[in-house]
């Protein structure tokens, strides 16, 4: 049996993963960095990470999982979370964030070690003055985080 490997992926790459794969997200704009897992030669999941969403989030010292996408290979999602944040630490950030819908139960977050830090109404982007077709769940949000 072989074992899970880090790939570096670029963004083009990873987003093209995240459209076949994620269940209620598309691709995402911009990002920092994106690491791909393989297997058996073959890519099984990939991570995004960017600057936080949440303006009051955004600082110096703060990054975000934007994506996470696997085809359900054994593993992957604690194994890309878990080199995401090695990621993020060796670059000089101190916090790395992600939102979960409050449906989901985030087993694989806190096997990983990090820990729910908030709650987030689900709401839409659109308003009066920009209007906007909503492509996410309007759901709420549940907020983790693993700190440096």
């Amino acid at each position: 049996m072989s074992r899970l490997e880090l790939v570096s992926v670029d963004l083009d790459e990873a987003n093209a993963f995240v459209r076949l794969h994620h269940r209620h997200h598309g691709a995402v704009r911009g990002y920092k960095f994106a690491i791909g897992a393989v297997k058996d030669g073959k890519i099984v999941g990939v991570v995004i990470i960017g600057r936080p969403v949440a303006r009051e989030r955004q600082n110096a010292e703060t990054l975000e999982v934007t994506r996470l996408a696997t085809d359900g290979t054994k593993n992957a999602c604690s194994f890309l979370y878990g080199a995401a944040a090695r990621a993020t630490f060796a670059l000089g950030y101190r916090r790395l964030g992600t939102y979960i819908l409050a449906s989901e139960n985030g087993a694989t977050l806190k096997a990983s070690g990090w820990r729910q830090i908030g709650e987030v109404s689900g709401r839409s982007w659109s308003c009066k003055s920009r209007p906007r077709i909503d492509k996410h769940p309007l759901q709420d949000k549940l907020l983790f985080e693993v700190v440096a």
